[in-house]
Formats: C-alpha cells, structure tokens, sequence
C-alpha cells in the first residue's frame, strides 16, 4: 500500500525583521499625532473631529501592536510550524530575524505532551527524559533539530530460543522533516521512543542470544553490529512518516536474565570445557601418532602391538591428565 503524504510542505519567504519593526513602530507611533490632532482640533465639528482623531490613533495603535505579534526570532537548528486559521500556513528553517503573517500560529503538539511528562511522575525512563530536554528547548513551539539521543532502557524479552534476556539500546536521531514531525504524529518522540521498544523486541525475538562455534547463525552477542544495522534500517522505515531521520543504533546491554544467568553460566562454562578437552584429546592423538611414526622410522625399537596399546594408553594419560603424571619404574619385563 502506497504512503500518504498528509502535508506537502512549504518553506516559507518570510520579511526582514528588523525592517517590518521600524515599519510597526512608525504605524504605531503614529497614533500620537492622531489623539493630538483630534484634541488640538477647536472649529466646526470638534467633536467629530476629536472622536475620528482618538478612533484613528487606536487603529493605529492597533494595527502596530498586532504587526509586532509577527516578528519571529530562530535560532541555529531550529524550525517554526505555522498555521494559518487552522490551516497549514509554511514553515520557517532558516536561523534569523523574520516577520510572519501576525494571524499564523505556531504549533508543536509535543509541548503539551512534554509540559504533561514534567508534572506526572517519572515512571517512563527514555521517552520523558528526552521529552522534558525538548520541553525546555521547544517551549516556544520551535521544533528542534538538534541531534539527539533516545536512550531506551534495559527491557526482558525472550530471544529465539525462548531464554529471557536483557537488552537495552541507544537511538541517534534528530527532525529532517519538522513539518511532518508536528503535523503527521501527535509526538514524535514519544513516537520513536514506541517504535524503538517494539523494534528491540523484534530483533531480540528473531535471533538467539548465542549458539555454538560451528553454527554460522546470526546471535545477539556475536552479531551484535550487523543486527544493530538491522534495526537501524527497520526503525527509519518506521519514523520516516513522522519526518525523523534516524542516524544510529547501538546495543548498549545484553545480558541474560538474573534468574537464568547463573544456569547458562553454567552451560556456557561446561561447554568451554568439553571444547577444551576436545583439543587436548585431539592433540594427544596427533603427538601420540607421531611418536610412533618416529619410533619406527628410526628404528629406535620394535614395538609389538600389545606394547604399542600400552604406550599409547601412557602417553594418552600423561597428556590427557588433568595432573603431572607420577613415572613408574620397571626394572623388569613387562610381561
């Protein structure tokens, strides 16, 4: 199914700044003169004249002060929705001084929600401390475009192989699209915020967090970069309807769950064990073959087969033990 763009968006080619100032200043400056005029006024008529005098220098005062209601000031990396009666108006990119329509209003739907977060009690971890930062900084309804970090705590999920683990995961995003991030979603960081828990899970879900040596399977511990890469991809398809850009993703903690952590401890370390032995063993075999190719080559002495199983059953116990041998002195024949 083919995406719908809501908004198409429109930069705006605002005034200068400071010269719709001076020009607001004059119209409302002007108003002097008019009460002046009308009171100075003594002939046919004062009293008409004086009321189109004061009517006059209150329009002007008027017209003045809602002109000054249009200046806008933006800071680097910052941008300003607009809307004009409800409907989209254009928005402002470029840091400066700038006179807009004085009607239009600026919106950011997300400061509400962050001013909300602030007085409720801090039980979500990553959306609100995100969200109380741009509360601060986008007070004004400016949209930042800042980089910025989601950090999404530790959560317990099952992986592959249905065992519970831990993984906690850092977003690295920032706005591209300010005006599909205010017009597109409620808000959008506590949007990103529920599509990067729902994408932890799924990573987490789809692969286990470790398999054997011999397995070229994709893991959570071993592949932890290519499946990073994985979800970067996944979480920009998620938010590019909400105009956000995302520019990394990293897995910060993977652990297993404490209630299991001590059983494959475990695992993990009867396994090291068995592949350890399986080296020895497979070296013992090796130096043992080559111990007897070179007994028989030079010639050193003619082993019959009953002696050459006893000392391969020597030498496997001598290379194979956990503990230095102790030699044993035969004086005699063996048989």
């Amino acid at each position: 199914m083919e995406k719908i763009n809501f908004t198409e968006e429109r930069r705006l080619k605002a005034a200068p700044g400071m010269l719709m100032l001076f020009v607001s200043l004059i119209v409302t400056l002007l108003g002097i003169p008019a009460y002046i005029a009308g009171f100075a006024y003594s002939g046919p008529s004062e009293g008409a004249v004086l009321a189109a005098g004061i009517i006059a220098g209150i329009i002007l005062n008027c017209v003045g002060i809602i002109m000054l209601c249009g200046l806008k000031i933006l800071h680097p990396n910052e941008a300003l929705v607009l809307t004009l009666f409800g409907n989209y108006y254009g928005t402002l990119y470029d840091a400066g001084f700038y006179w807009v329509n004085p009607f239009c209003t600026a919106i950011n739907p997300s400061v509400k929600s962050n001013e909300a977060a602030e007085q409720a009690a801090p039980a979500k971890s990553s959306s609100i401390n995100i969200n109380m930062n741009l509360s601060q900084a986008v007070g004004s309804k400016k949209v930042s475009l800042k980089t910025m970090t989601l950090d999404n705590k530790r959560q317990k999920v099952n992986d592959a192989q249905g065992n519970p683990v831990e993984i906690g995961t850092i977003v690295i995003w920032k706005v591209k699209n300010a005006t599909r991030a205010v017009l597109n979603v409620e808000n959008y960081t506590e949007f990103l915020s529920i599509q990067c828990d729902a994408i932890t899970r799924n990573a987490a879900r789809d692969y286990p967090y470790d398999t054997s040596e011999e397995s070229d399977e994709k893991t959570l511990r071993g592949s932890s970069q290519e499946i990073a890469d994985l979800m970067q991809a996944e979480l920009q398809n998620k938010v590019t309807e909400a105009g956000l850009e995302i520019l990394d993703v990293r897995i910060t903690h993977l652990a297993y769950a404490p209630e299991i952590a001590s059983a494959m401890l475990q695992r993990q370390q009867a396994a090291a064990v068995i592949d350890a032995r399986q080296k020895i063993v497979e070296g013992a075999v090796s130096m043992v073959e080559m111990a007897l190719k070179q007994l028989s080559e030079n010639q050193i002495v003619e082993l019959d087969e009953e002696r050459k199983a006893a000392m391969v059953s020597n030498l496997l116990v001598v290379l194979c033990g956990n503990k230095d041998a102790q030699p044993v002195v035969n004086s005699g024949s063996i048989y």
